[in-house]
Order: structure tokens, then C-alpha cells, then sequence
């Protein structure tokens, strides 16, 4: 009696091969008689290089020369954005795949050149890749070795590449970590005025990461002899409707509306200038006592004439 089977055999894929491996990958080649690029497996099954950055290698070596290949360029293309585009670049940078020089033209324009090496340049730190690498993402943890039953090799130019371990050391701090020491106060009166102007407009809301990043600006404001109620009112006062990046907006401010430092000491006392059109108020009229003219004096007494031929000898008559 035949053996019953609850499903039926799949049909084969038509122009596909039967693969003798349980899984993994199973390669469906097809001839190209052009348009495709050579890439060799250093690239490709880069160990230390991000899938962004092979990839965007990849690109880089098909297109022909003369593309524009900065970027903005890049990034018109692709959906990743210019952060995760300028990253790659500078791994690719690190691992001796790429190049930037700024040159100068014939007609002595400043150029930026890309040069980009279809093998590791061979005058690459190896140390200063490392530490680019363990600065931008986390080291992995898992086994090096491809899986089992993948039909890919690793390339024989990667155990060249990889530095030898043969201890563990600690990894270098990331970007983020702050070096231990003590603190600076105003750096902490900053952080608490930034993480409080949501208080007054609840759109400023900051994250850690720029509270950090705009706390020495606000410092520098203090240094400068500004009070918390100045600073507080300059970045809340007369914000904009649509502010879609309050930390941008922040930022701004700071940098333009810092005010100068306070002179090392008070300005020596200056005479007051006369107010120009200001008159001196008249003394009164007064009757002299020795003609009984008219003259002005703060007090009686007589008249500038009759002073004067007192100081005469011989004479006692004033002179009209």
C-alpha cells in the first residue's frame, strides 16, 4: 500500500537549478554580455564596513567618470538622507576605498576631486578605521564565520585588514560620553534654564542630547554678565508661528544675540558737558550804593565802576 503525503511536492521554479545545500543563499547567475561592474569580495563581505557604505561603494564604481558623486548628489538619489550618506562616505574614507582632494583647476578654480580605489589604498591606517568604526556604531558580538550552508567565501585580503586581538581592551568612549572630572556650575544652571522653557512655551522641548549641545552657548551668555530672566526671555520672546526645529531656532539666538562681556572695571568719572543752548539763570537787579545805577549782582553792594575807582588814589567820585 503506497504512502500518503498531506501535501503535495512543490512544482520547480523553471530555469532554476536544484540547490544541494538544506538553506541559505543559492546564486541564479546569468550571463551579462556588459553593463555590470566588478566588485571584488573585500567589498563586498567587508567585515567592518556598514551595508550603506558597500553599497554606496558599489554605485560609486559603476557609474562612469565624471559623476558627480558629493553629498547633495547622493542624496537626491537615494532615500538615506545626507547623514547616513556622509557617514558611509567617511568609512569608505577610513577604509582606503575613497578619496577627497581639493585641488586647484587649470584656470584656478578650488575643486573637490573624488578619487575612489577599486582596492583598499594600501597607505590606510588600519588603527584610525578601528576607532572611526567603534566610534560610529557598536562592535558586534556575533560569530565571524558566514553561516552554514551560505554559498559566499570571506575574501583571503580581510585577515590582512583586521588588526590582531589577541586580549580584550576596552572600547574608546563614544562622542556622547562626557570625560570625569568636576563639573562646571554653569553648565548645570544652563542645562536647567534649557530644560525649563517648556514652562513657558510647551514647543521648546529639548532632549538630552541638545540640552548638552546648546548648554555652553547659555554658559557663555552667563560669562558675559547676562542674568537667568535675560536669557530666559531671549529665546521665548517673539518666536515664530511655525517652528518646526526649536533647537535650530535656540541655537540661532545664542549665537546672534550674545551680548558682550562687562569691562574689567568701572569707567573712570567724566565732567559733565554743558547741555548745548542751556543758559545761566541772571542775577537780579541791584542799585549800586555809591550811584545808585542799576547793575545785576547775586547780592547788593556797588557796581563794577564804583569798585573800580575806590582802587584809584586821590579819587572819590564814580565815574559814569
Amino acid at each position: 500500500m503506497a504512502e500518503k503525503k498531506p501535501n503535495a511536492a512543490l512544482r520547480p521554479i523553471q530555469g532554476v537549478r536544484r540547490s544541494a545545500t538544506p538553506s541559505g543563499v543559492t546564486h541564479v547567475r546569468t550571463y551579462q554580455s556588459g553593463q555590470y561592474v566588478v566588485v571584488g569580495n573585500h567589498l563586498a563581505q567587508h567585515r567592518e564596513l556598514s551595508l550603506t557604505a558597500i553599497g554606496l561603494a558599489t554605485h560609486i564604481l559603476s557609474v562612469p567618470e565624471g559623476t558627480p558623486v558629493d553629498i547633495r548628489s547622493l542624496a537626491g538619489r537615494f532615500p538615506e538622507g545626507r547623514e547616513r550618506i556622509a557617514s558611509a562616505l567617511r568609512e569608505l574614507e577610513a577604509y582606503g576605498y575613497l578619496a577627497r582632494v581639493r585641488e586647484h583647476t587649470e584656470s584656478g578654480r578650488l575643486v573637490t576631486r573624488t578619487y575612489v580605489h577599486h582596492t583598499p589604498a594600501p597607505d590606510v591606517d588600519a588603527g584610525s578605521a578601528r576607532s572611526l568604526r567603534l566610534a560610529g556604531r557598536p562592535p558586534r558580538t556575533h560569530d565571524r564565520r558566514p553561516p552554514a550552508g551560505t554559498d559566499v567565501q570571506a575574501a583571503p585580503e580581510e585577515d590582512e585588514q583586521a588588526p590582531p586581538q589577541p586580549s580584550p581592551k576596552p572600547e574608546p568612549p563614544t562622542p556622547t560620553t562626557r570625560a570625569s572630572g568636576p563639573r562646571d556650575p554653569r553648565h548645570d544652571r544652563a542645562a536647567a534654564l534649557l530644560a525649563g522653557l517648556r514652562r513657558t512655551d510647551e514647543r521648546l522641548i529639548l532632549s538630552q542630547r541638545q540640552v548638552d549641545r546648546l548648554a555652553p552657548a547659555v554658559a557663555a551668555w552667563f560669562e558675559a554678565g547676562a542674568a537667568e530672566t535675560v536669557v530666559h526671555h531671549a529665546l521665548t520672546a517673539g518666536l515664530p508661528v511655525h517652528m518646526p526645529h526649536p533647537a535650530g531656532v535656540l541655537a540661532y539666538r545664542l549665537d546672534a544675540m550674545r551680548p558682550v562681556s562687562l569691562p574689567a572695571g568701572p569707567l573712570a568719572s567724566q565732567p559733565t558737558a554743558k547741555p548745548v543752548g542751556a543758559t545761566r539763570r541772571s542775577d537780579p537787579l541791584q542799585n549800586c550804593d555809591g550811584c545808585d545805577r542799576a547793575f545785576r549782582a547775586a547780592a547788593p553792594g556797588s557796581c563794577r565802576d564804583c569798585r573800580t575807582a575806590r582802587t584809584v588814589p586821590g579819587e572819590n567820585v564814580c565815574v559814569a
